[in-house]
């Protein structure tokens, strides 16, 4: 397969590399962990300076299979802000806070998602991990497979467009991460990740 004129293995996910991907999720969010431990304490200092409430907020998400687990995130919304994703609100800008505008922005607000990683519940990269109230993207999702992955703190869709994408797109871009999904592939994911957060892309609130 070739993308963005980078050749990748096309063949199916195999035995070895899911397993070996879970190694190094392992290792690399340990790391993380301790890396940006002091950097996540400011950050939750500084929220709960800035409005009432918690420094972590805990959604439930759809997990491999549609299982439900409990997900954390910086919170950057207001205590009384609707439990449905963003684009559902009519006005989101008017539930974020101060604080929050600036880590959404960053997104230094999924960094606690790291400890989901290390304990296996999620993957660094794979499909967005999604509100069960998404129902929509749930059900498609799960008729083309993709849950079959472990949910993503960034991925392919995310790096393609992230919320500026409909329902279907999002699910084709998750299902051509699935078919065609390998190290090489997880590399130059992470790179335009990487990119797109230094820039601040893509992040409509």
């Amino acid at each position: 397969m070739t993308v963005a004129g980078h050749t990748f293995d096309s063949r199916p996910v195999s035995n070895t590399y899911l397993p070996m991907k879970r190694g190094l999720d392992v290792l690399t969010s340990a790391i993380g962990l301790v890396v940006f431990a002091l950097p996540m304490l400011v950050i939750a200092v500084l929220i709960r300076w800035d409005s009432k409430g918690p420094a972590l907020y805990w959604s439930r998400r759809a997990g491999v299979g549609g299982k439900p687990f409990d997900m954390p995130k910086f919170r950057t919304m207001r205590l009384d802000t609707p439990t449905v994703s963003t684009r559902e609100l009519d006005h989101p800008e008017d539930y974020v806070t101060r604080v929050g505008r600036f880590l959404r922005r960053t997104s230094l607000d999924e960094l606690p998602q790291t400890w989901s990683v290390f304990t296996g519940k999620m993957s660094f990269i794979g499909p967005r991990a999604i509100l069960l109230e998404e129902t929509d993207l749930l059900a498609a999702r799960s008729a083309a497979g993709v849950d079959v992955l472990r949910p993503g703190i960034t991925g392919w869709a995310q790096v393609n467009g992230r919320d500026h994408l409909s329902v279907d797109e999002k699910v084709a871009l998750d299902r051509e991460y699935l078919k065609h999904c390998s190290v090489s592939f997880d590399v130059m994911i992470t790179l335009k990740t990487a990119k797109r957060v230094i820039l601040m892309r893509d992040v409509v609130h």
